[in-house]
């Protein structure tokens, strides 16, 4: 467990890589708070809830705007910038699909089965620009919905995870001092 924990943290920009990023460098006089890279269970589970809020809202731009949220709600930076991946070149197109689809469920509608054509077709039909906007409503939709349903489970599902981590923790340390005490001094894996 603790080569996985070594490896995610490997996988997280450092302060120095944030602070040196120039789409932040305006939110450089805001990041020297303390509680903004302290490893807590309520800043990391809220930076990690921002970060997944804001990579499925969003196409462009998730970084910075999670950055910037993490710092007014004083949550992780870190685990907020390295959340926003939830949304990467790999899921883009099923997070996208599946958003548009619970949008299209939610509005009661019916899909747009054929792709966007770039001319209007000889029988009439819409062009390109009526058919993106018959998907704009539903993915946006589907997306405000998933970004905030995702968003708190996350949040709750880190917090509660961590709550366990650390009471098994306390557990084991409160049986090896037992142990000890009564006269064995081998220590706990």
């Amino acid at each position: 467990m603790n080569r996985l924990a070594s490896r995610l943290r490997a996988l997280i920009p450092t302060r120095e890589q944030i602070m040196e990023n120039r789409w932040l460098a305006w939110l450089r006089p805001f990041l020297a708070h303390p509680r903004l890279w302290h490893w807590s269970r309520r800043g990391v589970a809220l930076g990690v809830a921002i970060g997944v809020f804001f990579g499925l809202l969003i196409p462009i731009a998730q970084i910075p705007f999670s950055a910037a949220a993490a710092v007014l709600l004083r949550a992780n930076v870190p685990a907020a910038a390295a959340s926003t991946l939830v949304t990467n070149p790999v899921t883009f197109g099923p997070v996208y699909y599946a958003a548009y689809k619970l949008g299209v469920w939610i509005h009661g509608g019916e899909t747009a089965d054929a792709p966007p054509k770039l001319a209007p077709a000889e029988d009439g039909n819409s062009g390109l620009w009526d058919r993106v906007s018959k998907l704009g409503l539903p993915l946006i939709t589907g997306l405000g919905i998933m970004a905030v349903i995702f968003g708190l489970a996350s949040y709750a599902i880190i917090s509660a995870v961590w709550y366990w981590r650390v009471k098994a923790r306390r557990r084991q340390a409160i049986r090896y001092y037992q142990t000890r005490k009564a006269g064995k001094t081998t220590m706990p894996e």
